[in-house]
């Protein structure tokens, strides 16, 4: 299993509004793609000394690298200039590419 993480730390004063967006609008727009088989989303608890905002992370599961690639290449795109047109700076988003080891 390939799992795409994207850990995201959001500005407080945004919070609520990008928490309902995501559940409402971003996380069923990437599965409607139809490349990951499912996901889970997260809210991190720990904190760096200097962070602020909240910081959450969702887990994109797709069975194949095909699947995560076709995704990187024909949808991520504008479904990230979703975001940055929603919520500007207000927010960071770093993403990582892991494997699932039997």
């Amino acid at each position: 299993m390939i799992i795409y993480n994207v850990t995201i730390n959001v500005e407080d004063e945004i919070a609520t509004d990008w928490l309902q967006w995501m559940k409402e609008t971003h996380l069923p727009d990437v599965m409607k793609t139809g490349m990951f088989e499912y996901y889970k989303f997260l809210k991190l608890h720990t904190r760096q000394e200097d962070e602020v905002g909240q910081t959450f992370a969702v887990q994109y599961y797709a069975s194949h690298m095909d699947n995560y690639e076709k995704y990187v290449n024909e949808y991520a795109p504008a479904l990230k200039a979703d975001s940055f047109n929603r919520w500007g700076n207000k927010f960071i988003a770093f993403r990582t590419l892991l494997e699932e080891l039997d």
